[in-house]
């Protein structure tokens, strides 16, 4: 099991989101955006505007899923 946060992902907390894998991180990620944007926490919109287009252009955005894959496999099992 892994942990990343918020910000590791590109948003603006720290609130931690563990996975066996980076996908679990990731949708946990995606997750905690949509919860955000729907409680009207403004500090996460452009996260999940950022998220929205990742998952809507999925080719687009190889470059930043690749790039969270790596950071994921570097960091240690917690």
């Amino acid at each position: 099991m892994k942990t990343m946060t918020c910000r590791q992902l590109g948003g603006p907390c720290d609130l931690e989101h563990r996975g066996e894998t980076a996908d679990d991180v990731i949708n946990a990620q995606d997750q905690h955006l949509k919860e955000a944007e729907k409680a009207g926490d403004a500090t996460h919109q452009d996260a999940r505007e950022a998220m929205k287009g990742r998952w809507r252009h999925p080719k687009k955005s190889l470059d930043w899923y690749r790039g969270m894959k790596d950071a994921f496999a570097r960091l240690p099992e917690s």
